[in-house]
């Protein structure tokens, strides 16, 4: 397998960093998961600490990786390629919290309402996403990449059929305006953060292809 370590050192602070801002990415749809869990409960969500803890530390890692490459001479991928998943990986995180800002406007509204399939599809993009940045210390070949890519392009396709679904039923069903337009606000902001991992593992890939 070829490594990028061999040629451009042993420097693990970006790929640190780059997993950092993943696992913050992850771990704001576990936030959004267990927030609509609550709902699902007939419970009263009150907050939304969790999901602005997730995106304020995704972006100091931001900023911190923009402060390493102005320190760094040598880096251990192109600089524009850091920068770019840098960016893509904070756009998850930023989207969640949106929805989940949402959610808080018209909780009651969403009572009783399953997203169950959605944030299914939401969590598999997110596990994806970090998966393949993880795999960007070892030197990932363009075959794996391209493998955990396609898993990527495939959880798109389900979230954007599913949500072709979803806004049939709301348009046919007998809805409120007020609930119609709620609701595919969420429906499209959800699809949008699957969209958000699609791109982020599509830079993932031009990486592992560029140095394959």
């Amino acid at each position: 397998m070829f490594s990028i370590q061999r040629i451009l050192g042993r420097d693990q602070k970006f790929y640190d960093l780059l997993e950092a801002s993943a696992q913050q990415a992850d771990a704001s749809v576990h936030h959004l998961i267990a927030l609509l869990e609550k709902l699902e409960q007939k419970a009263s969500p009150q907050s939304l600490e969790e999901f602005v803890q997730s995106r304020r530390k995704d972006k100091q890692i931001t900023q911190e990786l923009t402060e390493q490459l102005c320190k760094t001479f040598i880096t251990p991928l192109e600089r524009e390629d850091i920068q770019a998943l840098s960016a893509a990986l904070y756009k998850i995180p930023k989207t969640v919290e949106k929805i989940g800002e949402r959610v808080l406007i018209c909780p009651q509204d969403l009572q009783g309402r399953s997203f169950r399939k959605q944030v299914e599809l939401l969590d598999q993009a997110a596990e994806t996403v970090l998966a393949m940045v993880k795999q960007l210390r070892k030197g990932t070949d363009a075959a794996t990449a391209r493998e955990m890519n396609a898993k990527l392009q495939s959880i798109e396709g389900e979230a954007d059929k599913l949500e072709l679904d979803l806004l049939r039923d709301l348009y046919q069903g007998d809805y409120e305006t007020k609930q119609i337009i709620f609701l595919r606000d969420l429906f499209e902001l959800m699809e949008k953060v699957v969209d958000r991992c699609r791109d982020a593992g599509n830079i993932v890939l031009e990486v592992a292809l560029k140095y394959s």
